[in-house]
This record gives structure tokens, C-alpha cells and sequence, in this order.
């Protein structure tokens, strides 16, 4: 963890930090889902095509740069690295519906799922190393907290 301060000097350990806010000293994890609200706020007015297209590049991306950063700090799965927090947020609110409410509750359920780990994300958070190790796990919370989320919407809408 005494490696960090390249996250101010390396572009890519800077992204993979969440433009610094996985430099957090508590809840790393969380001030990451935090710093991915600005940019849902954008992308949500994406079609829905392009947000789809938007989360598919960053979870490229991301497998890329959590994996350089995690071998170049020689941590797997760094606490700061929160790219991957910024995915499953990004995910979670596909097709989610306008408002604030919907922006609390898609980061509420995220976390738990993101914090809960049930099967199959612990399973995978476990045997799957590498950047893909560091991505997947926030990807399937994303998707549990998706689902949740859209029936939710079904439900109160």
C-alpha cells in the first residue's frame, strides 16, 4: 500500500483508483461507488444502445487497468483500486429509472450485494485472479443489483 502516491503520477493507476477517490483511508470501496454518481448523472441520457456500449468499453478497460495496477503496486486487489466499483455502479443503473431516489436506491443495493458477496460473487471473487479477478465480482453485484433494482422499478412504477 506504500505505493499509492503513483496514483497522482500514473494515469492509469489514477483511473484505476477512481481519479483518486479509492485513496480514501476508510470505505474505499464505497467513496468509489460514490465518485461513479457524477457519471451515471451523464450517461443516463445516453440511449440506451450507447450506455450499453459505454459499459462494455469500461469493463475492457477496466480489466486492463486494474490488472496493471494490482501487478504494478504487487497487490492483488488493492483496497484503493475502485475502477471495478465504478463498473458494477455503471451497471446497476442500466435502464434504471430518472431521479434521485432511483440514484440512492441503485447505490444502496450495489453496495450490499458489492459488501454481501452471496454465490456466485464471493465464489468468484475467490478463484478468479488477474484484472478479470478484480473486475468480475462488481460485475455480477452490478447485475444482482440491477435486477433488484428494475423490479423494484416494476413494482413502484
Amino acid at each position: 500500500m506504500s505505493k499509492t502516491p503513483s496514483v497522482w503520477k500514473n494515469p492509469v493507476h489514477f483511473f484505476a483508483f477512481g481519479l483518486g477517490s479509492g485513496l480514501s483511508p476508510v470505505a474505499p470501496g464505497t467513496f468509489g461507488t460514490v465518485a461513479a454518481i457524477p457519471f451515471y448523472l451523464m450517461f443516463q441520457y445516453l440511449p440506451l444502445w450507447n450506455y450499453f456500449l459505454v459499459l462494455v468499453v469500461s469493463i475492457v478497460l477496466g480489466i486492463w487497468l486494474c490488472g496493471k495496477t494490482s501487478k504494478d503496486l504487487g497487490v492483488h486487489d488493492h483496497p484503493g483500486i475502485v475502477w471495478d466499483e465504478f463498473v458494477g455502479y455503471w451497471i446497476t443503473m442500466l435502464a434504471a429509472p430518472s431521479g434521485w431516489e432511483w440514484v440512492l436506491a441503485g447505490f444502496i443495493l450495489f453496495r450490499i450485494f458489492d459488501i454481501w458477496k452471496p454465490w456466485p460473487i464471493g465464489w468468484l471473487d475467490k478463484k478468479v485472479h488477474g484484472g478479470l479477478g478484480i473486475m468480475i465480482d462488481d460485475i455480477v453485484a452490478g447485475i444482482f443489483a440491477l435486477i433488484f433494482l428494475q423490479v423494484i422499478a416494476y413494482f413502484v412504477l
